[in-house]
């Protein structure tokens, strides 16, 4: 999708509320990697008599990831945990790179970046606890929720206004998208009004 010259006033609405250092830093950003639960879900796990059963995602949540993958970043999950409904949620999304099961998540984003050719500062991550924190790090973009221990909080560049599995990945994708201009494409093709803000 081409990139417009003139910014949507949708974008600018977005990055007027981030500082303009992690705006500066989602610009470079050509892969964002997720954490999922307590990112993607909000972190409960539901179990039945042969483990787990359950998962609930946000629909905002992956309609933001789409966006991304349309808009030619790579997306991927990297998660500690492993079973078939991410592997699921990770087919419907169409996004091929999904690591579960992992417990040196810097070390697969490493990989990852030397397979894409990518410095790290082109590179982004949003997770929420100490499996995650080396590879916040390390991350140009790191990003989390709200509610993620202190430590986390004090690591990442940016933290979102909405807690895991209610939006908060898409508010991450948002923000990369504006700072890169790629955002307004998709309101005009979907014939967005947003009021005063679009006049």
């Amino acid at each position: 999708m081409k990139t417009p010259a003139i910014p949507h006033p949708a974008e600018a609405l977005i990055l007027a509320r981030v500082p303009e250092h992690v705006v500066n830093r989602a610009r470079e950003i050509k892969l964002m990697a997720f954490d999922v639960d307590g990112i993607l879900t909000d972190g409960a796990l539901w179990y039945g008599e042969n483990g787990e059963v359950a998962k609930r995602f946000h629909a905002l949540d992956g309609y933001g990831l789409r966006m991304l993958r349309e808009s030619g970043i790579v997306v991927a999950f990297i998660t500690g945990r492993k079973g078939p409904i991410v592997a699921r949620r990770g087919a419907e999304l169409g996004i091929e790179i999904v690591l579960q099961g992992v417990r040196d998540k810097l070390q697969s984003l490493t990989q990852i970046a030397q397979e894409h050719g990518l410095p790290f500062d082109q590179i982004g991550f949003m997770g929420d606890d100490i499996m995650d924190l080396a590879a916040l790090q390390r991350v140009g973009l790191a990003a989390t929720v709200p509610g993620a221990p202190a430590y986390i909080e004090q690591a990442v560049h940016w933290v979102s206004g909405k807690p895991g599995g209610e939006g908060a990945a898409r508010e991450c994708c948002d923000l990369i998208l504006a700072a890169q201009k790629r955002l307004g494409p998709f309101l005009s093709q979907n014939s967005v009004v947003l009021g005063d803000v679009t006049q």
